[in-house]
């Protein structure tokens, strides 16, 4: 599955306001809700906590890729925030994260939710990528950003 497909331009949010991994979770579940008529923001939420639970999703360099399974969905779903300061998300190394790309897939899938996963720790442990992203001031830009570098690949 592609980037593109999976953030469009209402998936993705610049400049949020959290002062906290949780509220960045609550804040990306109800980014993802918006779009998406059949998903609430709760189950959504509730998916991406119970994944933190079994271990933090914090991959370092302030970058966080929570995920989790939706019973409610049948199509994998991302959502990209870049946060106004860095939280707290209890990374390995400890840095503060401000990049967040959430992803959602069906319950039962598990050959794709890897082969994303891998995609986007490709895509984040480019650091011009991350530095290109914490620059972007608009969500156009953010989304441009992530065509171009799927493009190249």
């Amino acid at each position: 599955m592609l980037l593109s497909d999976l953030v469009t331009p209402d998936r993705i949010a610049c400049a949020v306001n959290a002062q906290s991994k949780k509220r960045a979770l609550e804040q990306i579940s109800e980014i993802i809700s918006k779009s998406e008529d059949t998903i609430s923001s709760n189950d959504v939420f509730e998916s991406l906590l119970a994944r933190e639970r079994l271990g933090g999703t914090g991959v370092g360099y302030g970058v966080a890729i929570p995920h989790g399974r939706l019973k409610s969905s049948d199509h994998t779903v991302g959502a990209f925030i870049k946060l106004q300061n860095g939280v707290d998300y209890d990374a390995a190394d400890r840095q503060p994260v401000d990049l967040l790309f959430a992803l959602l897939v069906p319950e039962n899938s598990t050959e794709e939710h890897l082969e994303i996963l891998a995609t986007l720790a490709k895509l984040f442990s480019d650091e011009s990528f991350r530095t290109q992203l914490r620059d972007a001031d608009n969500i156009d830009k953010i989304h441009q950003l992530l065509l171009e570098w799927e493009a190249s690949q």
